[in-house]
């Protein structure tokens, strides 16, 4: 009989391997063999935690900082604002999309949808036109974040 427990002693410990390296593959940056890895990373900009480029994500949440945050998906590059009404003016109101593309820190990585809503006279919101520039101003203020972030990053 000791023939056939050794079978099952060796069935169980390659079942064990191979669980155990399925887990570890589940875990993210795991070197595989023949120096392969399961997520390359392709430039030192790149946030070890999140999929998309670190400084963007942080200056578009610096950014946006006014707003209340409805969601955030570090993993997919996009950030939703909740409806932000200006004190000073409180028949309209505003809200953002924003989509990081790139993980690399670059102008065409970020693309911002912005919304806008005016109350009408019985109260209710009513989609309206925002001014074009509008859109391209906050992608202008992200990226201005977003290099100011890195600089300070390299000087230390």
């Amino acid at each position: 009989m000791p023939f056939v427990r050794g079978n099952r002693l060796r069935g169980l410990l390659m079942t064990m391997a191979v669980l155990g390296a399925a887990s570890l593959a589940a875990c993210g940056s795991v070197s595989m063999p023949f120096g392969k890895s399961s997520r390359t990373t392709s430039s030192s900009d790149n946030a070890a935690a999140i999929g998309v480029n670190g400084y963007l994500w942080r200056a578009t949440l610096d950014t946006l900082s006014f707003m209340p945050l409805q969601s955030a998906d570090p993993y997919g590059g996009v950030i939703v604002t909740d409806w932000f009404t200006n004190p000073e003016k409180p028949d309209e109101r505003f809200k953002c999309t924003v989509y990081i593309l790139d993980s690399r820190l670059r102008a065409d990585g970020l693309n911002v949808a912005v919304f806008k809503q005016n109350k009408d006279a019985t109260g209710a919101w009513i989609d309206a036109p925002h001014a074009g520039q509008t859109e391209t101003d906050i992608e202008n203020s992200i990226l201005t974040r977003a290099r100011q972030l890195r600089l300070s990053n390299i000087k230390g």
